[in-house]
């Protein structure tokens, strides 16, 4: 079946340029603060020396970052990833929604981090969240944070065609991205054509998958992945 070939194909990308764009990507994606700011200067040397193409997408996000005002950017960033369902950070709410098949999909993701040795008894964050992903993949396991992604790479197109027709500034970080995963085929796409039409699938006795796992919390604060996973390693850092 030509899908999963496209699942499998990783683009040519070196382990370390991936870790770094994903790395990036997860700082660019999380609730935008002082310390984002900060570190623009630095992300701006370490985007430097990646490949064109993520190169250019993440440059035009730092650039706009950086020439924001701060609580605009705080608001747009609310309404945009908190309010708007086609616009989730979330893996599985876009496959499936406030149902209960959610707290499945959850646990496998706890299980996914356990067994690569990233313990995830937290609050700070779901274990799906795109932010979460990527700093997982970027510093502690790319194979499995590889699997994870493109086993829920429908949710990152919905994610990209949601911020596309909001014209958002965090396209391009989507889009940078976009450029280190399979391109999209098969049921995919076919899935996304779905969920475009009919978004994130909703179920009227409410949200009740949590009860699988009393650990997971339905509505956590803001990511914090260091809180998950330890301290940061500086982006493009030996691993």
């Amino acid at each position: 079946m030509r899908w999963r070939r496209h699942r499998d194909a990783r683009p040519e990308l070196d382990d370390v340029a991936l870790a770094t764009t994903w790395q990036v990507v997860s700082l660019l994606l999380d609730y935008p603060d002082e310390v984002l700011l900060e570190r623009v200067p630095m992300l701006r040397r370490v985007v430097a020396e990646l490949p064109e193409t993520q190169h250019t997408h993440l440059l035009h996000a730092l650039d706009t970052v950086a020439g924001a005002d701060l609580a605009d950017l705080q608001c747009e960033y609310v309404d945009t990833f908190d309010v708007t369902r086609r616009c989730s950070l979330h893996l599985t709410y876009v496959t499936h929604g406030d149902t209960r098949r959610r707290g499945v999909a959850l646990v496998e993701f706890k299980q996914a981090y356990r067994r690569a040795g990233a313990d995830f008894d937290t609050d700070a964050e779901l274990p799906d969240h795109l932010c979460v992903v990527l700093e997982f993949g970027a510093v502690r396991d790319l194979e499995t944070a590889w699997t994870l992604l493109n086993r829920h790479r429908v949710a990152v197109e919905l994610l990209r065609a949601g911020l596309e027709r909001r014209s958002s500034p965090w396209l391009p970080v989507v889009d940078a991205l976009r450029s280190t995963l399979p391109l999209l085929g098969g049921d995919d796409h076919e899935a996304l054509v779905r969920l475009v039409a009919q978004g994130p699938p909703q179920e009227d006795v409410g949200l009740e998958p949590y009860a699988i796992d009393p650990r997971l919390n339905p509505r956590p604060d803001p990511a914090d992945t260091t809180a998950l996973l330890g301290p940061t390693i500086p982006v493009g850092a030996p691993r």
